[in-house]
């Protein structure tokens, strides 16, 4: 299970750059209230992108919790690019918890599966009942301009697609324009067979 601990900041959003990429007028006295609709659509765009990509664009907290290890050695992150191991922690079946030693584990990072590997032999097992607590940083960087320029794109284009489509429930519900897909193809993870990514 993976959950998002903290959200994107609302100054983190590219208000400004949308309002330009739709050619939207400004000045006028409502452009306050514009702002959270605009902010809406960048965040479903962003939303939608990061669940096609497996990318965090803007750098937030994270916690993965898993109760059994397929390999003992090495867990995947699901979520990249990692920058940050914040802690690592075994959760007992009665809740008791116990922080693990930063030497026992090192972070391999990737660009599409980034892991977490054990120093020794293996990483802690949690017992029937537990689980392995990882709580992480991920994301290109805290601030917008962090973002490749080719997925800056694709939120702009997809969040005015939202925007212009809004009222348009004939849509599928997979819908996303060619140009979107294109621009994020190269930053899709490839599955190389059942339960395995490149």
């Amino acid at each position: 299970m993976l959950i998002e601990e903290t959200n994107v900041p609302d100054d983190a959003l590219p208000v400004d750059t949308f309002k330009a990429h739709m050619r939207m007028g400004t000045g006028f006295a409502d452009t306050e209230v514009q702002d959270v609709v605009l902010r809406g659509f960048l965040r479903a765009a962003m939303t939608a992108i990061e669940a096609r990509t497996g990318k965090a664009l803007i750098e937030r907290e994270f916690t993965l919790s898993v109760n059994a290890l397929r390999n003992s050695q090495a867990l995947a992150l699901g979520m990249a690019p990692v920058t940050v191991i914040a802690a690592l922690t075994l959760v007992a079946h009665d809740g008791a918890s116990q922080e693990i030693d930063p030497a026992a584990y090192w972070l391999e990072r990737d660009t599409q599966t980034p892991r977490l590997r054990a120093a020794g032999a293996a990483l802690p097992c949690p017992d029937r009942g537990g689980e392995l607590r990882l709580r992480f940083l991920a994301g290109f960087g805290p601030d917008w301009d962090d973002v490749p320029s080719d997925l800056q794109q694709a939120v702009l284009m997809l969040a005015a697609h939202y925007y212009e489509y809004r009222h348009d429930t004939g849509l599928s519900g997979g819908c996303m324009p060619f140009g979107v897909t294109s621009l994020i193809e190269r930053y899709r993870n490839l599955r190389l067979g059942v339960g395995e990514r490149a």
